[in-house]
């Protein structure tokens, strides 16, 4: 992957020296600040390929900063992954919702971490783009313009809304998505569906993928991702 221009708010200097290390070894150009402030002054003035958001920021916290460049058509298309602790799965969820990509919880692996900033990097290229045919990974085989799924090289018998789901997670790797997302997604605004409803899909969707029913990962407290570790 080509070098990115990646910003990283984050107050504490050890995870900042961490995460500044480990993404220059990937290659990337890599930008420190320590406060929401800082943050948002220098994502408007770079327009970085990628913001790494800690949430629990000195002055103005990481969702208000990620609320304000959300609604600035000049900085709305930057990919943000949030970094956040335990216990604060509501603020995950209200992150997703104001537009963030990902997140990441403290204390993370950094073997994990790089694999969520190279899905989303790799989603903003456009390898995920809806002109692809055929989306591959190992075992598992979508083929969207024949609403085809093959495990293993044979075929699975999917309900359309299991295709949907499976094809909106599958685009986006890494990315989470809550169950009222999942639901606009594959039925439009205002589908009247239940959280219950979305969860009995995905047992479904699992039992007929089989093996890679893996792939299919709830999170807790928020919803569900496709994952490839």
């Amino acid at each position: 992957m080509a070098q990115k221009h990646i910003l990283v708010v984050e107050d504490e200097e050890d995870i900042q020296e961490l995460l500044k290390y480990n993404l220059s070894k990937e290659g990337h150009q890599v930008q420190c600040v320590g406060s929401g402030e800082s943050g948002l002054q220098e994502a408007r003035k770079i327009s970085p390929d990628l913001l790494v958001l800690d949430l629990m920021l000195p002055g103005m916290n990481g969702l208000e900063v990620c609320r304000q460049l959300k609604n600035d058509s000049n900085t709305n298309h930057i990919p943000i992954i949030m970094l956040t602790a335990k216990g604060e799965e509501s603020d995950i969820v209200i992150g997703i919702e104001l537009g963030a990509d990902d997140y990441v919880t403290k204390p993370f692996s950094v073997k994990v971490f790089l694999s969520r900033v190279k899905a989303v990097l790799r989603r903003k290229q456009g390898d995920d783009s809806p002109e692809s045919t055929t989306i591959v990974f190992p075992d598992l085989e979508i083929h969207l313009g024949k609403y085809e799924v093959y495990v293993k090289g044979q075929l699975v018998k999917l309900t359309l809304t299991e295709f949907k789901i499976l094809e909106f997670l599958a685009r986006r790797p890494g990315w989470v998505f809550t169950r009222g997302q999942i639901v606009d997604a594959v039925r439009g605004d205002g589908y009247a569906i239940t959280d219950r409803a979305i969860d009995f899909q995905i047992v479904g969707l699992r039992k007929n993928l089989g093996t890679v029913s893996k792939y299919i990962e709830t999170v807790r407290g928020v919803g569900y991702r496709f994952t490839e570790t």
